[in-house]
């Protein structure tokens, strides 16, 4: 995703689901839905990248973070997961058109 100028993340104590989106980040060529990995409870929410949006791009594995989730059905979801070999291939397809 190109540069991230706006985030819009739940509110602690929102319900998310399994695959479903659960908020949206808008760069300057688009708007993308945020889709939840896991079910549950948000705990937490970075109130920095709602502030200041770029953090995302800036540091997505330190200051970036999106939100905290308690998980509601972790041991079954896990399963619905994939592996590191699985999300290879399916960036392979992405990235040759499929």
């Amino acid at each position: 995703m190109h540069e991230v100028v706006f985030a819009d993340l739940p509110e602690v104590g929102s319900s998310i689901t399994q695959n479903e989106p659960y908020g949206t980040l808008e760069s300057v060529k688009a708007v993308s839905d945020l889709i939840a990995p896991i079910s549950g409870t948000v705990v937490e929410v970075n109130q920095s990248v709602l502030d200041n949006p770029g953090l995302i791009n800036e540091d997505p594995y330190g200051e970036g973070w999106l939100i905290v989730v308690s998980p509601s059905n972790l041991e079954a979801e896990l399963q619905n997961l994939m592996d590191f070999n699985a999300a290879v291939d399916w960036h392979k397809e992405l990235a040759s058109g499929g």
